[in-house]
């Protein structure tokens, strides 16, 4: 039974599922995925827990490196597909903030989903506490300043020169993106409520980055360089 709760997700897995494919979009295959597997590999973890694990290309990635994994997703269409590409997967129908896992997860990553997750205080809480002792946290999110400039984002001012417009940075609110075939709700919230949230919980910083891209279509690299999609992060809960 899948948990269509009218954030669009349901309605457009099939076109979410052609848009990855198994080498996954521009933001994942060109600036994020290099990235986030020089965090996962040769680090020793045992057993990860994927939030909002979609079709499951992540859980994939980490099934190479040698991490048993379970994968988490309120859309039944994207788990049916990750089951169908990996039928010996654990892979479950829920929400982030409903999730009841006890402490032993090495390693918990949100790959892009936290602005999908209308109850983010819930859904951290929950994330951190399937968090063994010592265990990593590891996030892939939108820049707060780029999901400012949402839904419009880039467009060209009088004299024709394109521009990336942001405005309401403090105001949390959910936005409607569309492409492709695709239309989701995302939610919009400045950088300070992630953070306070996480270190609320006492986690540690582990890692910052705003990764550059790597290969990809020169124009698109050029507009990512200058609003930069994604930064991430890495946390540490204490022994």
């Amino acid at each position: 039974m899948t948990e269509d709760v009218g954030d669009g997700w349901t309605a457009s897995a099939a076109a979410w599922i052609i848009e990855q494919g198994e080498d996954g979009d521009y933001g994942r295959r060109f600036v994020l995925d290099a990235p986030m597997r020089a965090r996962i590999e040769g680090r020793g973890f045992r057993n990860a827990l994927d939030v909002g694990c979609g079709e499951g290309r992540f859980c994939r990635i980490m099934q190479r490196a040698g991490i048993r994994t379970t994968g988490v997703d309120p859309t039944e269409a994207l788990l049916v597909r990750a089951r169908e590409l990996d039928p010996g997967g654990d892979y479950r129908l829920g929400r982030a903030e409903a999730m009841e896992f006890d402490a032993s997860f090495d390693l918990v990553v949100s790959y892009l989903s936290l602005i999908d997750m209308p109850h983010l205080s819930a859904a951290i809480a929950r994330m951190v506490a399937a968090l063994r002792p010592g265990g990593t946290l590891l996030i892939a999110n939108l820049t707060s300043f780029n999901t400012a400039g949402a839904p419009e984002g880039w467009r060209r001012d009088r004299e024709g020169v394109l521009r990336f417009a942001i405005d309401h940075y403090m105001e949390e609110r959910a936005v409607w993106v569309s492409w492709r075939g695709i239309r989701i709700q995302n939610w919009h919230r400045p950088l300070s409520t992630y953070m306070t949230l996480l270190l609320d919980h006492g986690l540690q910083l582990r890692l910052f980055v705003e990764p550059e891209p790597i290969g990809g279509d020169p124009g698109r690299n050029a507009l990512h360089r200058r609003v930069p999609y994604f930064h991430m992060m890495e946390w540490q809960k204490l022994a």
